[in-house]
């Protein structure tokens, strides 16, 4: 017998980080109405002011602020670890960032969803932070082979459409998305101390439609016109503003699940027996 069963707790609403449990403790958590987030990030060039893993930081902290708000709602919320490495391509022109092929992405993340289906959970989220359009073409792939292959039913809330675009700011509509104002406002909000905040009164706001200009045929961040890796403007980054696009971006993941529906509707997985003897 496993010590102290988790599945009482979890049918109560709570949230758990599956690295941090044991395997026991996992095939306890792991049950068809656990909920899981999934945050995917890149490594790349953010500017001169923001780190490389800015993506993989926001991704994690809007899992976690997402699973808090289901878990009080009484759901069951598993985040697993996130995956760091995106299709980056665009920002290769910098050095540290380091893109992954669009296939590999596809079956990576296609891959981690399968397996974290097959023990139990029936429905799994997407929390994607990385907007490159091929790596959204790759996460699209992923979700849509993952759900056919186990049955269950995926989400990847997409924060570039007009309904989600359109409660965050003025500034992320026009297409100034890349370490502009609205990043550099929700690093504030998760890890001040990360932001190089010395440099941000030097830095001249870039007014540049990046998915527009990469749709153009720009490669590189350079090419589309953000000759320091960055596109908006960060100087106008404020926590209470990080807060405000923290709330929208949770609303987006919460509604993405309840749109998922009832779990009991969908096949439930059969999950390998454990020889324990």
């Amino acid at each position: 017998m496993v010590g102290k069963r988790l599945s009482g707790i979890q049918r109560n609403g709570s949230l758990r980080h599956l690295a941090d449990l044991t395997w026991q403790e996992a095939r306890e958590t792991l049950l068809p109405e656990t909920v899981v987030l999934l945050p995917i990030g890149a490594i790349e060039a953010h500017g001169p002011h923001l780190p490389l893993n800015t993506d993989v930081i926001i991704a994690a902290q809007l899992a976690f602020r997402a699973g808090n708000s289901l878990a009080e709602q009484g759901m069951s919320v598993v985040i697993a670890p996130p995956v760091c490495y995106g299709v980056s391509y665009v920002g290769s022109c910098f050095p540290g960032t380091i893109p992954a092929p669009r296939e590999i992405v596809t079956g990576l993340v296609a891959s981690v969803l399968i397996e974290l289906a097959r023990w139990g959970p029936r429905r799994l989220v997407v929390v994607n932070a990385h907007l490159e359009p091929a790596h959204i073409d790759a996460l699209s792939a992923a979700v849509a082979l993952a759900a056919q292959t186990s049955g269950a039913a995926v989400a990847f809330p997409d924060k570039r459409q007009p309904r989600w675009a359109t409660t965050l700011s003025e500034e992320f509509q026009r297409g100034a998305r890349h370490a502009g104002a609205y990043e550099t406002s929700l690093m504030f909000a998760v890890q001040p101390e990360a932001v190089r905040t010395e440099l941000l009164p030097n830095l001249s706001p870039v007014v540049v439609d990046l998915p527009a200009r990469l749709k153009a045929g720009a490669r590189t961040f350079a090419e589309a016109g953000g000759k320091d890796g960055y596109f908006g403007n960060p100087a106008m980054a404020s926590v209470a503003e990080g807060e405000r696009l923290f709330a929208a971006l949770v609303t987006m993941v919460v509604t993405a699940v309840g749109e998922l529906g009832d779990w009991r509707a969908l096949p439930v997985a059969a999950p390998e027996s454990i020889d324990t003897s």
